[in-house]
């Protein structure tokens, strides 16, 4: 479709401006990140695309409503998949854009064209969900902070990244643009492949599943699941570490989570 993209690491924000053309529509990109939970600085990354006359665009899935808004930065729009946090049950599949009228109008149009109607037992189970969400991501947000402290602290973890922890690189831009620090976590377990695996098989409590978002905790190792398909030095440049583990803490009880990931890694 004539469409040119330009792909950079989190590590990378420094260079939006010089990597800006005329031709640039749209400035893209979620925070935290996945699975390193990078932290952009929105509003810094707003100001760069205005300058160039490019709108902005932010994936707020990880962080949910409840403990970011874009907008207030200056986003223009701003999705969520709402198969995560905001139906938080694990049993619907959608999405939400949000934004001003004027920008929300065509998508509308192609929505309805393309047939994107949410069903209406969809619907039902998110509007159900909605009425829990700040209840839910507050817990999680404890929850995740207790674990990754843990983790942080356990010989066998040789780097928690989690933006609430005060000397995770990031942690002050998450701190000035989140009220809260949400319930992913990722962590790089200190040996290879197959022994990371071992850990992940071990846990009880994790379910292993590459979603996030839900009652329940879950664990993936991204070298098995979402970047199988990255060859090994895409992975290595983008720091996909073979003993990178990905929680997505649920409800449960904070204790008994943590009793699970000491056993496994122990």
């Amino acid at each position: 479709m004539g469409i040119t993209t330009t792909f950079l690491l989190g590590s990378e924000i420094n260079r939006l401006a010089e990597v800006l053309t005329d031709r640039t529509r749209i400035v893209f990109f979620e925070t935290p990140t996945n699975p390193q939970m990078e932290i952009i600085n929105i509003a810094g990354a707003v100001k760069v695309a205005r300058a160039a006359g490019a709108l902005v665009v932010v994936d707020n899935t990880f962080a949910s409503p409840v403990n970011q808004s874009p907008l207030e930065l200056g986003a223009d729009l701003v999705i969520h998949s709402t198969t995560k946090y905001l139906g938080g049950h694990s049993d619907l599949t959608g999405c939400v854009v949000i934004g001003r009228g004027e920008l929300l109008t065509p998508i509308w149009t192609w929505r309805k064209n393309l047939g994107q109607m949410m069903a209406p037992e969809v619907a039902f189970l998110l509007a159900r969900s909605l009425r829990t969400l700040a209840v839910r991501v507050h817990h999680q947000n404890a929850t995740a902070m207790a674990v990754a402290k843990f983790l942080q602290a356990h010989p066998k973890v040789k780097r928690a990244n989690y933006p609430g922890l005060p000397d995770f690189p990031g942690h002050n831009v998450a701190a000035s643009q989140m009220s809260g620090f949400g319930g992913m976590i990722s962590f790089v377990y200190d040996g290879d492949a197959a022994a990371t695996a071992a850990v992940v098989d071990r846990l009880k409590y994790f379910t292993i599943a590459a979603s996030l978002g839900g009652v329940e905790s879950l664990v993936t190792q991204p070298i098995t699941t979402t970047h199988y398909g990255v060859t090994p030095e895409e992975r290595a440049r983008r720091g996909i570490v073979d003993g990178l583990v990905r929680l997505s803490v649920g409800l449960e009880d904070a204790g008994d989570l943590i009793a699970d990931l000491k056993q496994a890694l122990d």
